[in-house]
């Protein structure tokens, strides 16, 4: 298979790389299309790590995690729940926005599960670096990723602790899910659920 100006688009794709730097990840090909990489953002004592999925638009833009509209919702339901944000470090699964056209707007794209395995690479060196005592997983991709497995389906463990390599792990929605939820009793619910999932990561 070809990349659109003529080269083969494994050529610049090594899986097995070990790079230093964020900005020199090819691990997979997702880099070719963001504007740039986004690393983690927090306090690297934080005791609580919050995991999302991927960088969206606004923080492929910005170079920042969750500073978009989820990140708002975020930041209200850590109001919510008592958690001040610079207490705590904030991450993606995923450090590249998967992105599809869809006129003028670049539109949120599932990454795979390849893509979500070589970036699990900086998701692992940011757990060793900050050694946080839980971690709320935002998403059924952050799960997947921080648990390294197929976990059970998200609304079976929404706001359980699950325990990985001596961290408690729980299991949020993701503040996406609560924005784009149908109507205004569903979004008050999911909101609600990330705020009930901080506040015990809080407790313990």
């Amino acid at each position: 298979m070809q990349a659109p100006d003529g080269r083969e688009a494994s050529d610049d794709i090594d899986p097995d790389q070990q790079p230093r730097r964020l900005q020199d990840c090819r691990r997979c090909g997702l880099w070719r299309d963001a504007t740039q990489p986004v690393a983690g953002a927090g306090k690297r004592s934080a005791r609580i790590m919050l995991v999302g999925e991927q960088p969206g638009d606004k923080e492929d833009l910005a170079g920042q995690p969750f500073v978009g509209p989820a990140g708002a919702l975020l930041d209200r339901a850590l109001q919510a729940a008592g958690v001040p944000r610079e207490a705590v470090y904030v991450t993606n699964a995923v450090k590249h926005f998967k992105w599809q056209a869809r006129g003028k707007r670049r539109m949120h794209k599932t990454p795979a599960q390849r893509e979500i395995e070589a970036c699990h690479y900086w998701l692992e060196d940011e757990l060793r670096a900050v050694r946080p005592r839980v971690v709320v997983a935002l998403g059924a991709t952050a799960l997947r990723s921080v648990m390294q497995a197929k976990p059970p389906a998200l609304k079976a463990v929404l706001g359980r602790a699950l325990e990985h390599d001596g961290m408690a792990v729980i299991a949020a929605y993701h503040p996406s899910f609560a924005l784009r939820a149908p109507d205004t009793q569903a979004r008050r619910r999911a909101f609600e659920a990330i705020v009930q999932a901080l506040e015990r990561a809080a407790r313990l």
